[in-house]
């Protein structure tokens, strides 16, 4: 098949598309059904701890400091892969290699149990590193494949394919959880006939196993369109192995030309270290800081504010969209972060089911505009180059480096205070630093400064 043009429809949707194959991870996994899997592992405990690695954690501590390492591993093997795949050129491959390995890796969390922790939560790490490890190639694609024009609205198309794709399998991996029965699947029971597991879970189980067959399926529409990309060479030696550290730091030193750039990276690596962190741990917030009433309860009520999240967040990413154009990209993303650390205010003192719906809807409002926002403006910053991949792999590792920070205060605070508030109220530092920054970004490129 022959490449197809840049800015083309059926290019722009391939691309797109990839966000609709691999968000199911982001919703079940991350957001909704695992974190309600993982807490039901410690029902009927007086303590929610668990030992591992020779420690013993606090349950969400633990799964945040998981977390936390995962990231910092995508941070440093993401610009040595993005070396290569510029050599090689093909950064396709890579986007495979971790596509599958997410995949994979999602499936594996049926097997998940406390009994087998740690292989459990290499489970956990491998879909979570093959999320995140794909993205550093697929957003490097955006100034490939769409014109600076198209970028905002591709961008924002992409995460609301995202969100409408994960909620339809999300939708049906709740009727599974909430109506097992009607699927068959009947209470895991044990050889004297005791409910070891009841059908709920075992459906959770199934849910996993339906998040990495979809990702792992759907993305082959997008791997089949988008363009492999160009080869600079034959055989991957040590320099060209060490080339994407090497880029990175050549990219560090351009920035010194371009002070627009590097004042957004700079206020971009501090709001994004506080909204990633709160969307990764907002489900378990929920799960431990609300007053549900029983865990039937609990269930539907966490399911349900993730629905409203992810409905309210395609309406969110249409209307910051169409408010960049109107007001600027740094103008509307100042605003989106005063709504954020609004937010971290009210989480601090919501108790009531009520309350948190009141918080999905907004954090939903939020959630797609500000990522596909921060995505989208870092490209239009960029200058004129084809080697894209080493600026948004240096994206990716600040945003990566970010998370760790983020996700570490968090568990930190969460496991030595034992509670997840005083975690969430600390996140406003950042909201607050990262608003004042993006008052410092230039409204048109600067060259040649070395100011910060």
């Amino acid at each position: 098949m022959s490449e197809l043009k840049k800015g083309s429809k059926k290019l722009l949707n391939a691309w797109a598309f990839y966000d609709w194959a691999n968000s199911v991870y982001t919703l079940t996994i991350a957001s909704s059904i695992f974190p309600i899997f993982y807490s039901a592992l410690f029902l009927g405990t007086v303590e929610k701890t668990v030992p591992a690695f020779g420690l013993v954690f606090k349950s969400t501590a633990l799964i945040t400091y998981v977390t936390a390492f995962t990231f910092l591993v995508v941070a440093f093997t993401s610009p040595i892969l993005s070396g290569i795949a510029d050599y090689v050129g093909n950064k396709k491959k890579f986007m495979k290699f971790f596509c599958y390995i997410g995949g994979l890796g999602c499936i594996g969390l049926y097997w998940f149990s406390l009994e087998s922790i740690h292989i459990s939560l290499l489970f956990y790490f491998m879909g979570l590193i093959g999320y995140w490890g794909s993205l550093v190639f697929y957003n490097s694609y955006l100034p490939d494949i769409a014109y600076p024009e198209q970028q905002d609205t591709i961008s924002a198309k992409g995460f609301s394919m995202g969100y409408f794709g994960s909620v339809i399998l999300l939708v049906i991996n709740l009727a599974m959880v909430m109506y097992p029965d009607v699927f068959y699947i009947s209470d895991n029971l044990n050889e004297n006939g005791e409910i070891i597991e009841t059908a709920a879970q075992v459906g959770m189980r199934y849910s996993f196993v339906m998040v990495g067959l979809w990702w792992i399926l759907f993305s082959q529409y997008t791997f089949y369109i988008l363009p492999k990309g160009v080869s600079s060479g034959d055989k991957v030696s040590k320099d060209v192995i060490l080339n994407g550290l090497k880029e990175l730091k050549q990219v560090w030193l351009q920035l010194k030309q371009n002070l627009r750039l590097k004042r957004y990276l700079v206020a971009f690596f501090v709001f994004s270290m506080a909204v990633q962190t709160i969307m990764l741990v907002a489900v378990y917030f929920g799960e431990e800081e609300i007053a549900w009433g029983d865990s039937d309860a609990k269930t539907q009520g966490l399911i349900v504010s993730i629905l409203v999240i992810q409905l309210v967040a395609i309406l969110g990413a249409f209307l910051t969209s169409r408010a960049s154009l109107k007001f600027g990209n740094i103008r509307t993303l100042i605003v989106i972060n005063f709504f954020w650390m609004s937010l971290c205010f009210y989480a601090y003192f919501m108790e009531t089911p009520l309350q948190f719906y009141i918080a999905a809807s907004f954090v939903g409002l939020v959630m797609g505009g500000v990522q596909s926002l921060a995505r989208s403006t870092y490209s239009k910053f960029l200058p004129k180059t084809e080697d894209t991949t080493s600026y948004f792999s240096f994206y990716d590792v600040a945003e990566k480096i970010g998370i760790v920070i983020g996700m570490i205060i968090f568990a930190t605070i969460d496991q030595v205070t034992g509670s997840m508030r005083n975690a969430i109220l600390f996140l406003v530092i950042f909201f607050i630093a990262g608003i004042l920054l993006l008052f410092r970004v230039p409204s048109t490129e600067i060259e040649k400064s070395t100011s910060v």
